[in-house]
């Protein structure tokens, strides 16, 4: 049988929650309101699926650009690339 290959292989460790984190809402970083330019940590979040940013984004960080809906866009630079990340503010961590 040939192995899935979807997109959230290997993210085992990447999305597990601590056990005193497990169940609980941040409502601090869901409240925090955003400006353009804001420097942004993208931080995975397994406790919250909708809005999640592929894992490849896990640990980057880049800029505001502008909200979408519920969401986000945050500019991300991907090794020369730059690339626009959709991401609810679940997965969102404010730097500075």
């Amino acid at each position: 049988m040939k192995r899935s290959h979807g997109l959230r292989v290997g993210t085992r460790s990447i999305l597990r929650r601590r056990r005193s984190e497990r169940s609980r809402i941040n409502i601090a970083r869901i409240m925090h309101d955003y400006s353009e330019g804001d420097r942004v940590a993208i931080v995975l979040d397994g406790g919250e699926q909708r809005g999640m940013p592929h894992r490849r984004f896990q640990g980057r960080t880049g800029f505001i650009q502008r909200r979408q809906g519920a969401a986000w866009i945050v500019a991300v630079k991907d090794g020369n690339m730059q690339k626009t990340v959709i991401a609810r503010p679940e997965h969102l961590r404010p730097l500075e």
